[in-house]
């Protein structure tokens, strides 16, 4: 036949070439991966401008993007960059939650410290 579809098994529609196949196979959404990649190569020049401290702090929270890259996935949000600054905010707030947490334990730890003191005081009297 004229277009090649006489061969056993081709399974293209006449006037469809191999070259039309190639095009449409694969991937057509890029994967979360993918995007978080592109934001991180968009945000380069922003990156280069701060100091060297700020640079390593943004590297943070792009890696902490990257822990979340299941959930943005899942999101799959109109504007990707919201579910990459959400990833980055609950880390940021996980963060935080184990600092208050430590500053708890040592206030109780000063408190018991100083109330055995006082205990300690009143008995030598």
């Amino acid at each position: 036949m004229e277009n090649g579809n006489d061969q056993q098994g081709d399974t293209r529609m006449p006037g469809e070439t191999k070259a039309d196949e190639e095009v449409s196979m694969g991937r057509t959404v890029p994967t979360f991966t993918m995007v978080l990649q592109q934001e991180m190569e968009g945000w380069s020049k922003f990156r280069r401008g701060l100091r060297k401290e700020d640079q390593d702090a943004l590297d943070d929270l792009f890696r902490a993007a990257r822990l979340q890259l299941a959930g943005s996935a899942y999101a799959a949000r109109p504007i990707p960059f919201e579910s990459i600054v959400m990833a980055m905010l609950v880390s940021l707030t996980r963060r935080v939650g184990a600092l208050e947490e430590i500053v708890r334990r040592q206030e109780r730890e000063r408190q018991l410290a100083v109330s055995g003191r006082r205990e300690t005081a009143g008995s030598i009297q």
